[in-house]
């Protein structure tokens, strides 16, 4: 079909657009396309904090065993206390009074030697449980996340940050299994050491006990009062430290481009704002957290003052002892660093709330669609789209309307237009990166949708300009994936044919050089020819070149297109490129403008033409 004549269908087509954008628009992706923003506060409501634990102890149950064990261990050391304030009434009665007993020379260091022992080795039995359970279940998460993270559609990165990414899979997750580890110590534990002091309490004196027992549902209100609030700014918190992380890492990544174009006041800026709304919730957090500790503190040194004047009045009468009393008070002074933890650890615990809260929002998003049954071991690369419709997910207009198109196997395809005509877009339906909104895509008369994922992906190759190294050896980023298996003469033979053998035996370690983040030791040409080894190696029967040469140097390119000659020989390639030199090689050149194929030729058809190709080509600008 000529340009001429795609170009009369245009009209036609236009009036269409509109109601397939509204028909079965961008949402027809479904779950492959992007998500909301996780960052936006309103998108969802926070799971209960009853969910929340139970999901969590699935987590916690495989390990049962341990987490018993520490529990155990917890309700030891809390019980220890008691013993404290019982040795010290005997001590003073029996050992300081009138009377005395000799045996207490020994056997009340004994005792307290004993004791404290004894708490040494359940506080070390505690300490190592709970450690081991919590690392057990941060592994278990972050291996979770990770296989979700690597399963997600390609639209969930270009809504979500790298930086909110990373701070889920790295601190929120941490603050989850740390917090909650600490917090259970703390329950138990120092629940214990209540129950028991407080038992040791009403023993003593039932009548001196009823007075602390008259603030406990007064320091619980209080702890429910604040609750909610450290809760909801919590959440806040964990969603500014996202921000703050994805300005320091674009910070990392772009540094050359901050220097170079005198970026370094716009970015100290950036990350000054993004950390004062990050200290303004820290300092509204401090505030509710720290109220809470002396409310409750006020509140026993009330308690602690009426004990101490009915005490007095009750030895006026000789209703109790010295021993008594000092062992009675020094139990209730005992029991106020338990009851600090238990009022102080909410603040703790709502943080932790919120992150498990992020962190299993983040496992369960969707992931890719793979609904596919049918397998294919090697195609033989013949492509059709017929009546392909796509839209973004939150757009108003289509980005592709109605592509008709038909690639044999083995031919080579330009693809070329200005910015926003859709040739990146039609690439990235090969793979399924997006599904269509409305027609379909065959690979040798079967419909791509009929493919399982892995089946189509193995039979694609990807080279772009954008291109991504791992930091790991030379022969591992060539024999990556689905060919990490591959032999070494193997590895040797796509090097030699990308043309960086004599490279790479420049080198010390040879194939096996670490190349450092995203190839950093390399230069533009060998990271590219880099990734262009891989695609060889690969062998698929379609390749795909987004803009492959087009930030290359004329030497660099020179290497990479007669490396992209080699690897194109035979396969059924798609090109997105500006470069003469690549386009000009095609079998076939597609202009795209406004999401359709306007002209359709040669190189020289297309000239001759006289279209938007000619136009494009004389400004110099194929793209």
């Amino acid at each position: 079909m000529s340009g001429a004549d795609l170009a009369k269908d245009k009209e036609k087509a236009d009036r269409t657009d509109e109601a397939t954008v509204k028909a079965s628009g961008p949402d027809k992706a479904g779950t492959e396309a992007a998500a909301k923003p996780a960052e936006n506060p309103t998108i969802r409501q926070p799971s209960s904090e009853r969910v929340l634990l139970a999901r969590l102890f699935r987590y916690v149950r495989p390990h049962w065993r341990v987490f018993a064990l520490g529990v155990v261990a917890m309700m030891l050391t809390g019980s220890t206390e008691t013993a404290l304030p019982a040795i010290m009434q005997h001590l003073l009665d029996d050992g300081f009074g009138g009377k005395g007993n000799p045996q207490l020379m020994w056997t009340a260091p004994l005792m307290i030697i004993g004791l404290f022992v004894g708490r040494g080795m359940f506080t070390f039995t505690m300490n190592y449980a709970m450690n081991e359970v919590s690392n057990s279940v941060l592994y278990d998460l972050r291996k979770q996340m990770f296989d979700r993270l690597v399963q997600m559609p390609v639209s969930y990165f270009s809504t979500h940050s790298a930086g909110t990414i990373i701070a889920r899979l790295v601190n929120d997750v941490q603050n989850v299994t740390q917090s909650l580890a600490s917090v259970l110590v703390i329950m138990v534990r120092d629940t214990c050491v209540i129950l028991g002091l407080l038992g040791w309490l009403l023993y003593l004196n039932w009548q001196l006990t009823m007075i602390a027992f008259v603030l406990i549902p007064m320091v619980a209100l209080a702890v429910g009062a604040f609750s909610r609030r450290m809760r909801r700014l919590s959440g806040e918190q964990l969603r500014y430290t996202g921000e703050l992380t994805s300005v320091v890492g674009e910070a990392i990544h772009g540094n050359p481009v901050i220097k170079v174009y005198a970026g370094q006041e716009h970015e100290r800026s950036r990350f000054a704002a993004a950390s004062r709304q990050l200290q303004g919730f820290a300092r509204r957090m401090t505030v509710a957290s720290s109220l809470l500790v002396p409310i409750t503190q006020v509140m026993a040194a009330v308690a602690v003052s009426l004990v101490i004047a009915l005490a007095l009045y009750q030895s006026q009468q000789d209703r109790t002892t010295v021993g008594g009393f000092v062992s009675f008070l020094t139990a209730m002074l005992m029991i106020l660093n338990p009851l600090k933890h238990l009022a102080d650890v909410n603040g703790q615990l709502q943080r932790a709330f919120a992150a498990a809260d992020a962190v299993f929002h983040f496992i369960d998003e969707p992931i890719e669609n793979d609904h596919g049954t049918q397998e294919i071991e090697r195609a033989k690369g013949a492509l059709r789209f017929e009546g392909v419709r796509f839209g973004y997910e939150g757009s108003t207009s289509l980005a592709l309307k109605g592509i008709d198109l038909e690639i044999k196997a083995g031919e080579t395809v330009a693809l070329v237009g200005g910015s926003g005509g859709g040739k990146t877009t039609l690439a990235n339906l090969l793979p399924r990166f997006y599904s269509v909104t409305d027609g379909r895509i065959l690979l040798d008369d079967i419909p791509i949708e009929s493919l399982k994922l892995e089946s189509l992906r193995r039979q694609i190759a990807w080279v772009s300009q954008q291109v991504m190294l791992f930091n790991d050896t030379i022969a591992n980023n060539v024999a990556y994936g689905s060919r990490r298996g591959a032999s070494e003469a193997d590895v040797r033979a796509a090097l030699e044919a990308a043309y960086l053998t004599e490279f790479v035996a420049s080198l010390p370690d040879g194939i096996n050089t670490m190349i450092g983040d995203n190839g950093i030791r390399l230069s533009g040409g060998q990271r590219q020819r880099l990734s262009i080894a891989r695609a060889l190696l690969k062998n698929a029967p379609i390749l795909v070149l987004d803009e492959a040469t087009s930030a290359l140097d004329n030497e660099s390119e020179r290497f990479v297109q007669a490396a992209l000659d080699k690897l194109m020989h035979g396969q059924t390639t798609l090109i997105i490129a500006h470069r003469l030199s690549t386009i000009e090689k095609a079998d076939r050149i597609l202009v795209l403008d406004d999401g359709r194929i306007v002209e359709s030729g040669t190189h020289a058809e297309l000239i001759e033409l006289g279209g938007l190709y000619a136009r494009l080509h004389a400004g110099g600008t194929l793209t």
